[in-house]
């Protein structure tokens, strides 16, 4: 739906707020708060002093959304501001919301290419630091990301002054999700990957979906589309929304099919346990309509069980769903995402032969074994694994894709859970799964104390004592000095990070090009 469809209205809604044969699309608010009324065909809106077509929370929390537009003597909209929108997900709504012409800007910390160009080339004025002063345009609507906190400059002053705040799932629920078929595909592993394969799957089938997505699929080079077609597919993440609502991200989504793939603990910053990650997944089946449904897979304990008081049709998948398809792509893991996208697919009307169309043309995503150049022999992959059960999975999905040959893993300990000791154990055990083994210094070592902090050192031990070549480096420059000279001819290098890792690939590519003559 158009966005400029969007009005705000007063906080006090008794007036008249459309004709009785044009409803509001959406949430409408609360029946003994509007009266309805036609008179002579006119569509009018009474005893509003100001009205600007965009968006407004109003003080239940609800959104109108017209079919049309209203006529106002207001200023002219001045558009919304996102913070921190060098966030994937911030960036790739920031642009869906400047393709339909609202005037979009933002702000954040780190403001480098490939996000800052990626939003200059949709004309999306971006603010380095973050400042109060950032907000004297007095944009319409301020978006609040999920890693701001209290004191962020930009916060702050949104809320000494009232200024109209949302996160970014209420934004993309009430913007994107409304009068479309709401697919969400959820899960703590596979998510990305099963969102695009689906995604591409209906776009080759000709259904034009929206998406949202965590990663960006080479067949549509951007990670959010709005799409002409009923369908939306997005990424549900069991992340908390914003600072101010620590509810799951998925909740916000209004499903219609939920694909949930696999349950494990998972970020430790804001879950204290397994049983709190299941709640959080019990909480989105909860709001699935009767006549929807859940594809669940079958083979992991930890779905059925969450699954088993659903209001509506569970249908269960296994990895043998994919049987008879030609996948594209390598892995025990990807033949489940398959799996589900076949179900999923066939739900939703596709034929095998849809399906096997758009598996046989995907090409795949950025950061998903993504093959980042080759030099000396040695291919270096770059891959978002963080998690040890994905990184296990992932390397033997390597394994299978690049047969007899050296693997090396460089792990970069970034994310809230991998900081932290909770995965010591099991860290090991899944890196131990390569020939050789780097890892990096713990990310903002100085934000945990030192009982919480991961333990590289006692790993890299772990890993030697197993037969392993293991080093700890404290630096991206440090793993590559210290790597290249026991590189060898066809060796492949895999990098794993939910961040940049300081540039680490691109750092080692460059030195096995100085350094080829010293490869055996």
């Amino acid at each position: 739906m158009p966005l400029d469809n969007i009005a705000i209205l007063p906080q006090t809604p008794d007036f008249l707020a459309h004709d009785a044969d044009e409803p509001a699309i959406g949430m409408a608010l609360p029946a003994e708060g509007l009266a309805a009324n036609q008179r002579g065909g006119e569509r009018k809106i009474r005893n509003i002093d100001c009205v600007r077509h965009f968006w407004y929370k109003l003080a239940r929390g609800t959104l109108v959304m017209l079919n049309e537009e209203v006529n106002t003597a207001c200023p002219a909209r001045r558009g919304m501001h996102f913070v921190g929108i060098c966030g994937t997900a911030m960036a790739s709504v920031a642009a869906m919301c400047r393709e339909l012409g609202h005037s979009v800007t933002g702000s954040d910390e780190n403001v480098y290419p490939p996000m800052s160009t990626f939003l200059e080339s949709r004309g999306i004025r971006i603010l380095s630091g973050f400042c109060e002063s950032n907000l004297d345009h007095h944009p319409d609507l301020i978006v609040i990301g999920n890693a701001m906190k209290r004191g962020n400059p930009e916060v702050e002053r949104a809320l000494d002054e009232r200024l109209n705040i949302c996160s970014l799932p209420e934004l993309v629920r009430d913007g994107f999700l409304r009068g479309k078929h709401s697919v969400v595909i959820a899960g703590t592993h596979g998510k990305t990957t099963t969102t695009s394969l689906l995604a591409w799957v209906m776009e080759s089938a000709g259904l034009a979906p929206g998406f949202l997505i965590g990663g960006i699929p080479n067949n549509f080079g951007c990670g959010a589309r709005v799409g002409k077609g009923r369908h939306f597919i997005i990424e549900g993440d069991e992340y908390d929304t914003a600072f101010f609502d620590k509810r799951s991200k998925f909740v916000h989504y209004l499903p219609d099919t939920v694909v949930l793939n696999n349950i494990e603990f998972d970020h430790a910053d804001i879950f204290r346990d397994l049983w709190a990650v299941k709640r959080a997944f019990r909480q989105l089946v909860a709001i699935v309509p009767r006549r929807g449904v859940i594809i669940a897979n079958g083979e992991d304990a930890n779905v059925r069980e969450v699954v088993a008081d659903a209001h509506c049709r569970v249908r269960y998948f296994t990895k043998a769903d994919a049987a008879g398809f030609e996948l594209p792509m390598a892995g025990d893991h990807n033949q489940h995402n398959a799996a589900a996208v076949v179900v999923c697919a066939m739900e939703l009307g596709l034929s095998r032969e849809q399906i096997q169309g758009g598996f046989t043309s995907f090409t795949g995503i950025k950061r998903r074994m993504e093959v980042r150049g080759e030099a000396a022999g040695v291919t270096v992959l770059d891959d978002f694994a963080h998690h040890p059960t994905a990184i296990a999975e992932t390397i033997r999905a390597i394994r299978e894709k690049y047969p007899r040959r050296r693997l090396w893993a460089l792990f970069e300990p970034r994310s809230n859970t991998t900081r932290r000791n909770v995965f010591q154990r099991e860290l090991a055990e899944s890196l131990s799964l390569a020939d050789g083994v780097f890892i990096s210094r713990v990310d903002r070592l100085q934000e945990l104390g030192e009982r919480e902090r991961l333990n590289p050192e006692a790993i890299i031990e772990q890993l030697r004592s197993h037969g392993r070549v293991a080093e700890y480096s404290a630096s991206a420059d440090e793993i590559v000095n210290r790597l290249v000279p026991n590189l060898h001819d066809r060796d492949v290098v895999a990098v794993f990070s939910n961040g940049k890792f300081d540039g680490i690939h691109d750092k080692l590519l460059e030195r096995l090009r100085l350094d080829a003559t010293r490869l055996r």
